[in-house]
């Protein structure tokens, strides 16, 4: 009996030493809950798409480039260039045009900056007018604290490298910018680039009040047929125009039914001709769309690189390559469609007259047999101030 008593006393202390410790956290625990909100909220992504506001204009550059990169150099190379920049789709993607003298010889080269809004991240892609296709896989990052950083693996001389870039020291006149190779996973790196941008102006500057049909290549001579089958195989499409778009719904499904809608675009000259940037946007019966397509021309195996992107993924397709052969343009790639592989084929026609043609197909069986799914009729806009030289 006695020892049930005790017992049931210990009991009752147990009890009274846990609620006296329950109430005295009971406190903490309100805190921890009012400010799990907080704890959400500081986790959602930040909006970055106008990150690189500051970049649209005109810049005179000042660079310095480390020779022999990765090799235990210490010879840096200095000179002068200039950037002008662009914005396209209200800032959520921007283009440099970089042109300089360097002791190793002129440099023309452009960047297209991407911003990813699913991803919130930018993707940055780096061509030259030497090799014109975009170089390697892009840069990926974002802004934190205003500094941004974008990252990359490639090859070097062989070698698996990560490739980082990163912007600081942002005003509204100056920027600075420094490349660094890693050849150790990221535990050190090594700038080997960089440069400190000065404004000159406050918007893109290679335009004029000409009118852009009657836009001229830097080339003082007339093209030839060979030419117009090269490096100016596009040169008939820079100006303003109005598309009709007819656009076959559900592919490769054996669908019949297609949807047409206008749309218009612009087609801006880069390196005299031998890149473009070709901006797209129209209302069809999906939604809203605003596209581009850059096109490089490399001088070495005669070819064109056409990278096309959406601004719904900041993300080029496969770039579609290939060539003109009197006066005609087929190029191809290999895709997905619904997890599907297959081949796509872009195909342009009377691309020298004020009405080019194109049409985008697909095939599911190696080429054999093509089906038609996107066709674009467009007409020049007469007289439209010079936006695309």
């Amino acid at each position: 009996m006695i020892a049930s008593r005790h017992i049931q006393f210990y009991l009752l202390v147990c009890t009274l030493c846990a609620l006296a410790v329950l109430l005295q956290s009971a406190p903490a625990l309100a805190q921890s809950a009012s400010a799990a909100p907080a704890v959400l909220q500081a986790a959602t992504p930040r909006d970055g798409q106008h990150d690189f506001d500051f970049a649209i204009g005109t810049w005179t550059i000042h660079l310095k480039r480390l020779v022999d990169p990765l090799t235990g150099s210490a010879t840096w190379v200095e000179f002068d260039g200039t950037v002008v920049a662009r914005a396209l789709w209200d800032g959520r993607a921007n283009m440099d045009e970089f042109e300089a003298d360097s002791p190793s010889g002129h440099i023309e080269g452009l960047t297209l900056r991407l911003y990813n809004p699913q991803a919130h991240q930018w993707n940055l892609y780096w061509a030259n007018s030497k090799a014109g296709v975009f170089a390697g896989p892009p840069q990926i990052g974002e802004f934190k604290n205003g500094v941004g950083e974008f990252y990359c693996q490639d090859t070097f001389n062989g070698r698996t490298i990560l490739i980082r870039y990163e912007w600081s020291n942002i005003t509204a006149n100056s920027a600075h910018f420094e490349q660094s190779f890693s050849g150790d996973g990221g535990k050190t790196w090594e700038v080997n680039w960089i440069t400190d941008q000065t404004r000159t102006g406050n918007a893109y500057a290679k335009s004029d009040a000409t009118s852009a049909a009657a836009q001229t290549d830097s080339a003082a001579a007339p093209t030839t047929a060979t030419d117009q089958d090269g490096q100016h195989g596009f040169d008939g499409l820079f100006g303003s125009w109005n598309y009709r778009v007819k656009r076959l719904m559900h592919p490769l499904t054996g669908s019949t039914t297609w949807r047409e809608f206008p749309a218009t675009g612009t087609c801006y000259r880069i390196w005299g001709g031998r890149a473009q940037l070709d901006t797209f946007e129209a209302d069809d019966p999906t939604g809203h769309i605003e596209g581009l397509v850059v096109r490089l021309y490399n001088p070495e195996n005669h070819q064109w690189s056409l990278n096309w992107v959406t601004s719904k993924t900041g993300t080029p397709d496969p770039p579609q390559i290939g060539k003109f052969k009197n006066g005609r343009g087929d190029f191809y790639t290999q895709d997905t469609i619904h997890g599907k592989t297959i081949f796509v084929r872009y195909d342009w026609t009377k691309i020298n007259t004020n009405t080019p043609h194109f049409e985008q197909s697909f095939s599911e069986d190696g080429g054999q047999t093509w089906e038609v799914n996107w066709i674009t009729d467009q007409t020049r806009v007469p007289d439209a101030a010079d936006k695309a030289n």
